[in-house]
């Protein structure tokens, strides 16, 4: 057997049964034996950022890896950003890149690169295949990185994918979980919480599923602490009779403003909350100079088990969700506003539905307006690095092809990924696809109004989009999209009711009123 034969069925052998590829030459020999492993799901995307996109909403959706393919050290850039936003998400995706063979590599053809180097920014792992012999273990290994909550990086040479002599592997059983000082920083946190002074808990990760949102819930309520979530998590489980979470503020000033006179924050699976750019005279620390933090989740615990031993250090009762009170806001009519938008989205989000959300400044009320929704998850936009949204959309309904998927999608942003409709297209996946259509990168604008009083010249004609204006629909129509573009709230809640009701992709740009 061959050293792609190998791989591809340690792939499936560990579980992992999907991959999102734009091969090349390099990789030509995983290309040509995908037909003898039928257990693998390939699928095509036309830039190398769609595909590790797409293998992020996958991994948050799923639970599980999917792969990418991807061509040399140029392939593995024009991936990068996104592995930026599947890395701060810590979504497990197993990274297959092609390389020159062994032989070849010396004669520094015009393809080659520092491979290694440039995935180490964005990988838990990395490894180079050396040998045929060795292939099918090292994939394993890699699968096993991967499910442990991160990118892991196979580095594949082509000599070592045409030679036989290769067997597929599987990936060990993973190694129990550890919990070294837990119990004493349980204790810790549990103090605090006791100590009647102002605390909160700030969950992410995994504690952001229904179980750990209720138990975390029970806490706070237990000893009157404030509850928050992280900006930007992953997933967000809500809606349908979940406890409400408050999410930090993405301004600084907001944030320490949310997280004013605290004494005590329980990080739960979460980070400090630190503000996502300097400014001149802003800390970048958000939390309170006198605040303590208490971190009570270590590497590879179970997130679940550290709240129920905290909640049981509390004597706080383990709730089951309560019943769900539907809150929708009325269906809005007239002007196409942020709020119509919010409004519109949140009156008519179906049971069950993925909000993948890259909204940015237009979709900032949205979040809002669906929290007395029916049963929802809500995936965000984690490392910051923009043209997540359409990807992570497109991988999480290949993940949950029963689901309704709703990309929620800024329009400046969605012009770095716009190639996602075309897979949509192609696999036939259940994706509405709303444009927030402003014309303009308007969170830049926001910046600068930020850091200067001037608000026109050539700084600010650089976030303008309007000329030309761009015409998203047609742009969906080229790639086997069908869409509509309203300018009017009326218009809009009907286009959303047309979309729900059917299967498959489905763009709508909505021109927002001036």
């Amino acid at each position: 057997m061959n050293g792609a034969l190998a791989v591809l069925r340690t792939l499936v052998a560990s579980g992992v049964d999907t991959c999102f590829t734009n091969p090349g030459t390099s990789e030509i020999h995983l290309v040509a034996a995908l037909d003898d492993v039928p257990g693998l799901r390939p699928l095509l995307v036309l830039f190398e950022g769609v595909a590790t996109g797409a293998a992020d909403g996958y991994a948050r959706m799923a639970g599980r890896p999917a792969a990418t393919l991807l061509h040399l050290g140029p392939g593995l850039g024009n991936g990068l950003a996104n592995l930026h936003n599947a890395r701060r998400a810590r979504s497990p995706i197993v990274n297959l890149i092609g390389e020159h063979a062994t032989h070849h590599q010396v004669f520094d053809a015009p393809l080659s690169s520092d491979i290694a180097g440039v995935a180490r920014s964005v990988s838990r792992w990395v490894r180079e295949a050396v040998s045929t012999t060795s292939v099918g273990a090292v994939t394993a290994e890699a699968i096993r990185e991967a499910r442990r909550g991160g990118v892991a990086t196979l580095i594949l040479p082509a000599d070592v994918l045409w030679s036989d002599g290769a067997e597929p592997a599987r990936m060990a059983d993973d190694e129990p979980l550890r919990r070294p000082g837990r119990r004493y920083a349980l204790a810790l946190a549990a103090k605090a919480l006791r100590s009647g002074q102002p605390s909160a808990l700030l969950v992410g990760g995994a504690a952001l599923r229904e179980r750990g949102l209720c138990l975390a819930a029970s806490i706070a309520e237990t000893c009157g602490a404030k509850l928050f979530c992280e900006t930007f998590p992953a997933r967000l489980e809500r809606g349908g009779g979940l406890p409400e979470v408050e999410r930090l503020a993405y301004l600084p000033e907001a944030c320490t403003w949310q997280l004013r006179d605290l004494q005590h924050v329980v990080l739960v699976d979460a980070k400090t909350p630190v503000s996502f750019f300097a400014y001149p005279n802003l800390p970048s620390r958000l939390l309170p100079d006198t605040c303590q933090s208490y971190d009570v989740v270590g590497p590879y615990d179970d997130v679940e088990q550290v709240l129920e031993l905290l909640a049981h250090e509390l004597g706080a009762p383990l709730r089951a969700p309560g019943p769900a009170e539907p809150r929708r806001p009325g269906r809005p009519t007239g002007p196409l506003t942020t709020q119509a938008i919010a409004d519109a989205i949140g009156a008519l989000l179906p049971e069950g539905a993925i909000v993948s959300d890259e909204g940015n400044t237009a979709g900032v009320l949205t979040f809002g307006a669906t929290a007395g929704a029916p049963r929802h998850d809500w995936l965000t936009l984690t490392g910051g690095a923009i043209g997540q949204g359409m990807p992570v959309a497109t991988g999480a309904a290949v993940a949950c092809p029963d689901r309704k998927v709703v990309s929620l999608q800024a329009d400046g942003s969605a012009l770095y990924t716009l190639q996602a409709l075309w897979t949509q297209a192609r696999e036939g996946l259940d994706v509405v696809t709303v444009i927030l259509d402003n014309r303009a990168y308007a969170i830049l604008d926001l910046e600068l109004s930020r850091v200067s009083p001037r608000a026109d010249g050539i700084a600010s004609s650089l976030f303008d989009l309007s000329p030309p204006p761009i015409d998203f629909v047609a742009l969906a129509r080229g790639m086997g999209v069908d869409g509509v573009r309203v300018e009017t709230a009326d218009a809009l809640v009907a286009a959303l009711e047309e979309a729900f009701s059917r299967r498959g992709p489905y763009l709508i740009d909505v021109i927002l009123a001036a």
